[in-house]
């Protein structure tokens, strides 16, 4: 009996809340990481529900995406970056790299149906092990031009 309380004491000292939290909530990091903003403006519709899901350790829907854009010229990853809020830089994937086995080709065709353009795909570093992957392109109406097409989070360990 004696273990069995020495362990749930050893237990209750592990899960004591050591302040450690306020300082990554301050840092702007933690748990959830970075927070990058993804939408400013109306996402179109047919990005708003995406039944497809982002295989990794967390198995996240895909979201949409919309952001206002006043760049001139190709989408990059340091106008991405700035774009979302990222201060680190973003890599830039081809679709192909992004999804190899084609498990994401219906996901891809739907950005690629609201985009003018290629379809870009940027990787984005939130914390150590958490990652965002936006799939994204250039949308223009009335002479405004908004970033669209949906991002996941995954989990890489």
């Amino acid at each position: 009996m004696s273990s069995d309380s020495s362990y749930a004491n050893f237990l209750d000292q592990a899960n004591q809340d050591t302040g450690t939290d306020k300082a990554k909530a301050q840092s702007g990091k933690g748990k959830g990481g970075v927070k990058l903003k993804s939408v400013d403006t109306e996402v179109p519709a047919t990005l708003q529900k995406i039944d497809a899901v982002y295989v990794s350790e967390a198995d996240e829907e895909f979201e949409g995406v919309a952001l206002t854009w006043d760049g001139e010229g190709e989408l990059d990853g340091d106008s991405f970056a700035e774009l979302v809020g990222h201060t680190d830089s973003v890599e830039s994937l081809s679709t192909k790299d992004f999804d190899p086995k084609g498990q994401y080709k219906d996901v891809i065709s739907k950005v690629e149906k609201e985009v003018e353009g290629k379809v870009k795909v940027f990787r984005i570093e939130t914390d150590r092990a958490r990652v965002e992957y936006y799939i994204v392109g250039i949308q223009s109406a009335n002479g405004k031009k908004k970033v669209v097409g949906v991002k996941a989070r995954a989990v890489e360990s």
